[in-house]
């Protein structure tokens, strides 16, 4: 007794010291971050070059409210900056107004976010060198999305120094399945939804995509290489025959070969590059050269909008859709009173809603979509589509006045899908009886402990054909078309932006600026008359760090590193996401390499 009262003792102990030292490292951040904010602001010499080094920034929706780029930690230096898409691009058009800036150098190796985000910033880029600066690329480990940034340079330089991994090799997107593993071990999925195309939760239910899946990604792949592979050509005055004959012939092994097919400019060292770099910026050596880190750039030049002014609002609709109120993704009820604090504030004249959400939760899109149409009814409301608008995403977006998209938006995926797994020959396997009591006849049927019957069977059937048929209806009035016209596109089937714009899901492919450009021209109100304001307000750098301390309390998945991960997350999460276990989702977050 004695002995397990030392080892309980122990237990609590180890346990209290973890948790000390966690509350250590919590105030060493915050004082981090206070005296950082403390210290003054951020000053840039006043001329010099944008060193716009996307290794040491991460696009995001929207820029933390930050009073500093970066900090130190206990010696270690927090480079990588979250930056906001359109925070990036305005600080981009303000550098070429600036006479402080001589040109832009882009370093697109490490290059984050979607290839809608890189698509933004490239159009940004491009809209640059219209003001006769230069923008110079040079790459040390070109691949897909960082060579389609960097042919928005006039010159391409990559590094002469052999053994870097090049990964220009085009476009791939990878489907895992788990029915077999599942079957195995006695885990049965039950897949109900409407849509031959609506492949969400088909992972767990096929040892393979089926055609119709297979098809969809095809497309989607191919559309989506179409529009990164055009504008490489264009800018390299290649043809796309011989560009794919490089890319399919793996022929770019070598630096030189990326020089003999003309896709860079030069090859040089480090030191050649600053001596090169000197040169342009009218410096006797790579001494005087001034480059201003970007994220240093865009928060001395971010805008402010003042109490008072006449301001376009952007409402960002960033990650899950579920219900409640979490900070997390986008809740159903914060949205809500988001959306309704908007409507309410005489100051805003205009909304755009920026959509890059892949879904989820069938009843909070639908109190963001009634709250939206309450706002459209006093406001102009315009979308812009990010990597994402799909499912749940374009359930809360189709009734807006326009919607642009990029090109390499995924969108569509209007379906619906109910997934519920049981685990009876689970337990049976190992060795567990259960028994449920219950006060009526389906009472334990979501108890995940034996499959439903026909009858149960046809109670979730008849919910997700009811809500597929609203789905449907809500596009049809949405976008002024007839729902069987509608039904002829959906059946969850997703699509790429620059395909999406053929069959009317998206009215023109744009960034977001050209959003917010429109939506206040239906206000009446001129380019330079008024203020963008980000809407929800985004939590303070000790608020986010406050926030993921929370999340460290989790203990690691005892399924960790089985087949079984993906099923309890994927399943846990679409729970949270919606209690009624009916959700209007993308099939999976699609990562395209």
């Amino acid at each position: 007794m004695r002995d397990f009262a030392k080892m309980l003792l122990a237990v609590v102990c180890g346990l209290l010291i973890v948790q000390i030292i966690k509350w250590i490292f919590l105030f060493m951040m915050i004082g981090s971050l206070a005296s950082s904010a403390e210290g003054g602001k951020v000053s840039i010499p006043k001329e010099g070059v944008l060193d716009l080094n996307l290794s040491e920034i991460s696009l995001v929706e929207q820029t933390s409210q930050m009073a500093f780029p970066a900090f130190s930690l206990g010696g270690m230096d927090m480079t990588v900056v979250p930056v906001g898409l359109r925070d990036a691009v305005k600080a981009i058009e303000t550098a070429a107004a600036d006479p402080g800036i001589q040109y832009i150098l882009l370093r697109p190796d490490g290059v984050s976010g979607g290839m809608a985000d890189i698509e933004e910033l490239r159009k940004a880029l491009t809209e640059f060198r219209k003001s006769g600066k230069a923008v110079v690329a040079y790459t040390e480990a070109p691949g897909n999305g960082s060579y389609y940034l960097a042919t928005a340079a006039d010159k391409i330089y990559m590094s002469s120094y052999k053994g870097g991994t090049y990964q220009l090799i085009g476009l791939s997107g990878r489907m895992t399945f788990l029915k077999d593993i599942l079957d195995k071990v006695g885990v049965n999925v039950q897949l109900i939804r409407h849509g031959k195309y609506k492949s969400a939760g088909e992972m767990f239910i096929r040892a393979n995509s089926s055609p119709e899946n297979r098809e969809q990604n095809q497309v989607m792949i191919s559309s989506a290489w179409k529009n990164i592979c055009t504008p490489v050509c264009e800018a390299r005055e290649i043809t796309p025959e011989a560009f794919n004959a490089l890319v399919d012939n793996l022929s770019l092994v070598f630096p030189e070969d990326f020089l003999k097919a003309g896709l860079v400019d030069g090859l040089m060292d480090h030191e050649t590059l600053l001596q090169k770099l000197s040169t342009l910026a009218q410096v006797p050596s790579s001494d005087q050269l001034s480059l201003i880190r970007f994220s240093d750039y865009v928060a001395v030049h971010q805008p402010l909008a003042l109490p008072g002014r006449t301001n376009v609002a952007v409402i960002y609709a960033d990650g899950e859709i579920t219900d409640g109120n979490s900070y997390q993704g986008v809740a159903g009820d914060r949205f809500v009173k988001v959306i309704d604090e908007v409507r309410k504030d005489a100051s805003v004249k205009a909304v755009v809603l920026r959509v890059n959400s892949p879904g989820g939760s069938v009843s909070a899109s639908a109190k963001i979509k009634a709250a939206l149409d309450l706002l459209k009814k006093e406001k102009p409301l315009v979308a812009s589509f990010g990597n994402y608008a799909a499912s749940g995403g374009y359930w809360i977006s189709n009734g807006c006045q326009k919607i642009y998209a990029d090109a390499n938006t995924v969108t569509g995926s209007i379906g619906v899908f109910s997934m519920i797994p049981e685990f009876s020959k689970v337990v049976k396997k190992v060795g567990v009886g259960v028994e449920t009591v219950g006060s009526n006849k389906h009472s334990d049927m979501f108890s995940l402990m034996r499959p439903f019957d026909a009858q149960e069977l046809g109670y979730m059937q008849a919910s997700v054909e009811d809500i597929y048929d609203t789905f449907v209806n809500l596009v049809a009035e949405g976008r002024s078309m007839e729902p069987a016209r509608v039904d002829g596109i959906a059946q969850g089937r997703v699509w790429i932006g620059s395909d999406a714009l053929g069959i009317s899901l998206v009215d023109e492919i744009g960034t977001l600026e050209d959003a917010i450009f429109y939506a206040a021209s239906l206000a009446g109100l001129d380019r330079d008359a008024y203020k963008v304001v980000g809407y929800p307000k985004p939590l303070t750098p000790i608020e986010q760090f406050m926030f993921a301390m929370g999340g460290m309390q989790e203990e690691p998945s005892i399924l960790a590193g089985t087949g079984f991960e993906a099923l309890a997350r994927t399943f846990g999460d679409l729970s949270k996401a919606d209690p009624s276990r009916v959700f209007a989702r993308l099939p999976y977050d699609l990562v395209i390499e």
